[in-house]
């Protein structure tokens, strides 16, 4: 049985999209990360050295997202996943990048994807 970490909402100013003028402003993405692991081992030994460290993985993605300049969502979430799995060690991930307010009459548009 796998348990899982998340971080929830990480929004982050970066350079995304097709128009014109949208590569020449930040805008904000919103990143939902869960990452499917085993916390047996962290709970019995309370260490970070036996878990995740959230924090370290939020750093991760922020300098990788703020200094990224993709056009799509999806080119952004891939990346980013890849990151995750080959700077972290992490075998299974389900991540949420999306834009909001870049659709009139919605909150939010963006992509999930399971690695």
């Amino acid at each position: 049985m796998k348990d899982v970490m998340y971080i929830k909402d990480l929004r982050i100013q970066t350079i995304i999209g097709i128009f014109g003028w949208e590569r020449k402003v930040r805008q904000e993405v919103s990143i939902d990360l869960e990452i499917m692991f085993d916390c047996k081992k962290a709970a019995k030994t309370d260490a970070i050295e036996d878990t995740l460290d959230y924090k370290s993985i939020t750093k991760g993605i922020i300098k990788f997202v703020e200094n990224s300049k993709f056009q799509l969502q999806e080119t952004l979430a891939e990346s980013i996943a890849d990151l995750v799995k080959n700077e972290f060690n992490v075998t299974s991930l389900k991540l949420r990048v999306s834009k909001p307010g870049a659709l009139r009459n919605a909150n939010d548009v963006g992509v999930i994807i399971h690695r």
